[in-house]
């Protein structure tokens, strides 16, 4: 193969090569958002319901415990930091959504037989600090947040393995460089060289 074959061959080889870059970070930003979308929509929901004397009492998960929402969020924060950051710096993101979503899908899990938070709103529905729920019955939604979690974590696996590949925030966004001022023309012929290169012949 002559070396203007080996090149071309090299240049159509790269769109190949990048695409499973493309595709695998299409896959962590799909399962970051839907893994952050299960986790804060279970959280929103009734994780326990029971009864205090003839009240029906319920708790929310973000009631029964704060984290999995919280940790939902970072893990969104991180996914959109994956652009900002190169080399290193994406392994790191990919820890910290792996250590979020593992967070949460923990979270969640003990929170699934939690009746602490059940007894605390039935003691303040009937204004007696020793009551406690009864007829407690506990729902799904906990293990949805759990499920989301997991996706979370997967998607900062995803990145700490492949996200040195993924591309980078377009230059545009970076700072500006400063360009080092040209030259001054000592002819006509200088003059649109430096016009040509795109400089300013009378820049000082």
């Amino acid at each position: 193969m002559s070396v203007p074959d080996q090149s071309r061959a090299e240049t159509q080889s790269t769109p190949a090569e990048a695409k499973p870059g493309r595709r695998t970070l299409g896959l962590m930003l799909l399962l970051t958002v839907l893994g952050a979308v299960l986790v804060l929509t279970a959280a929103g929901r009734v994780w326990a319901e029971g009864a205090a004397g003839t009240l029906e009492v319920s708790v929310t998960g973000g009631k029964i415990s704060e984290l999995p929402g919280g940790l939902a969020l970072v893990a969104l924060a991180a996914a959109v930091a994956v652009f900002a950051v190169r080399g290193a710096g994406r392994i790191a993101v990919g820890l910290l959504t792996l250590l979020a979503g593992l967070g949460a899908a923990a979270a969640a899990a003990a929170g699934a037989g939690d009746t602490a938070a059940l007894d605390t709103e039935a003691a303040r529905k009937l204004a007696l600090s020793s009551t406690t729920a009864t007829e407690v019955a506990h729902t799904t939604w906990p293990w949805v947040a759990l499920l989301g979690g997991l996706l979370l974590a997967l998607a900062g696996l995803l990145t700490a393995r492949y996200g040195r590949g993924w591309p980078a925030m377009g230059s545009r966004y970076e700072a500006p460089t400063r360009k080092a001022p040209a030259k001054a023309a000592e002819s006509p012929a200088d003059l649109w060289k430096a016009l040509d290169r795109g400089e300013d012949p009378t820049a000082v």
